[in-house]
Order: C-alpha cells, then sequence, then structure tokens
C-alpha cells in the first residue's frame, strides 16, 4: 500500500510538474502573440498616421495653390484697373505737360 501511495503522489508530482510547464509554455506563447500583435497595431497606426499625414497636407497644398491662384487673379484684375486708369488720365497728362512746356 505504501509503495502505491508512493507511486501515486510520485505521478501526482509529474503531473504537476508537467503541467506546470506546459503552463509556463502557453503564457510564454501567450505573451509572444501579444507582443507581435502589439507590433502589427502600432504598424498599422503609424501606417494610418503617415496616410493622415499625407492626405492633409496634399489638402493644404491644393488650398494654398488655390489662394496663390486667387491672389494672382485678383493681381491682374487690380493691374487692369490701373492701366485703364492711367490711359483715361494719359490725354490730361499730354495736355498738362504741353501747357507747362508752351508756358515757359
Amino acid at each position: 500500500m505504501a509503495l502505491e501511495a508512493i507511486q501515486t503522489v510520485t505521478q501526482a508530482e509529474a503531473r504537476a510538474k508537467a503541467d506546470r510547464e506546459a503552463a509556463a509554455a502557453q503564457a510564454k506563447q501567450r505573451l509572444a502573440d501579444a507582443q507581435r500583435d502589439a507590433k502589427q497595431t502600432v504598424e498599422r497606426a503609424r501606417q494610418q498616421a503617415r496616410e493622415e499625414a499625407r492626405q492633409m497636407m496634399a489638402q493644404a497644398e491644393e488650398k494654398a495653390a488655390q489662394a496663390t491662384r486667387e491672389a494672382l487673379a485678383q493681381a491682374a484684375e487690380d493691374c487692369e484697373a490701373l492701366k485703364q486708369n492711367a490711359r483715361g488720365r494719359l490725354e490730361e497728362a499730354a495736355q498738362l505737360i504741353v501747357g507747362r512746356v508752351v508756358e515757359r
């Protein structure tokens, strides 16, 4: 009987040791899986952030280009108005110059 009890205890200890080793291996594998998943999640987040930054830069560049086009169009209109104003006063300026030359 005592021998059976010793064998039973020895077998139980061996099973317990095997269970502990299996649990440790399983925990180690779960940790490795979690770390791999975390790295993948971080990489996806970085990729998404890069894509969002690229889109934001493209939008900012388009807005800047549009503002530049609008400023150039306004400047062209202003220049044309100044030219028209100058042309309208050209005759008056010529008469003023002739008048001053003749008076001398």
